[in-house]
């Protein structure tokens, strides 16, 4: 990659199709204040209409938890209740998550990940249902995140699988039983940063032959002040966020890993 001074965004470029893509968790997280009436009976009742597909249905509240400690005073714990928030819909299989809530919408696809058009074609029919509902007339922030579990055969070496490794205190090379690395960076000439978080998991219910799964979470999101909610804006920015989350994903993974994913 070019430094990131000279870094330009080519919605052109081509990644490799992965049949088998680690992707355990795909979100769109779009944050817009409703400006028209949020109320629970009205919300409920257009949603369970507009999206039949979605039939677990959750309804949240929003709840203030506070703590005050006062030197020699006991401890005095408050609850206030902030009024609803939203629906939670999930579809019947349970794979795919939309949250419409009073500050934002926000849609997850879990395993089996199937295609970006899929994921990206359904976040966005369900965002317009919301911004129908809602009526927001700004995007306070925009955030698209995946996040990939690399399963590790027993036996194999961190470094045959990630480009970026911890390292062991020199003169101390001992064997990792957990590490967790985390780093942003801004991207400049573009109003994103990108989170990355880098970290394994001990073997959880798995067959005897894998190992411990690397998490690789890339998170892009908005670092520009509000923007108008107009959805060619919009749909311009996540072509360019998911530019550059493949960027960190193919630039994180060993050329091995590759053709194991392909």
């Amino acid at each position: 990659m070019s430094p990131a001074s000279n870094l330009k965004i080519d919605l052109t470029e081509k990644f490799p199709l992965l049949a088998r893509a680690p992707i355990i968790e795909a979100v769109l997280d779009i944050r817009a204040r409703a400006e028209a009436p949020w109320e629970e009976s009205a919300v409920s009742e257009r949603l369970s209409k507009e999206l039949p597909d979605y039939p677990v249905v959750q309804s949240k509240r929003e709840i203030r938890h506070e703590l005050k400690i006062d030197k020699g005073q006991p401890a005095e714990q408050s609850i206030q209740d902030m009024g609803w928030k939203g629906l939670q819909l999930q579809s019947g299989d349970k794979r795919r998550i939309a949250q419409f809530h009073r500050d934002g919408f926000v849609f997850s696809r879990l395993q089996p990940y199937q295609s970006w058009n899929q994921f990206r074609n359904e976040a966005l029919r369900l965002w317009r249902i919301h911004q129908a509902a809602a009526q927001p007339a700004e995007i306070h922030r925009l955030g698209l995140r995946f996040i990939n579990r690399i399963l590790l055969p027993k036996g194999s070496r961190i470094e045959a699988y990630l480009q970026i490794i911890p390292k062991t205190p020199m003169g101390l090379e001992l064997p990792f039983a957990g590490f967790f690395h985390h780093e942003t960076l801004n991207v400049p000439g573009y109003p994103y940063a990108i989170n990355t978080i880098r970290t394994m998991q001990p073997p959880q219910d798995s067959p005897p032959e894998e190992g411990a799964g690397l998490i690789l979470d890339i998170d892009v999101f908005t670092t520009t002040p509000p923007f108008e909610a107009q959805n060619a804006v919009m749909e311009q920015r996540i072509e360019e966020m998911r530019w550059l989350k493949n960027r960190v994903f193919y630039g994180s993974i060993t050329p091995k890993a590759l053709e194991e994913m392909r």
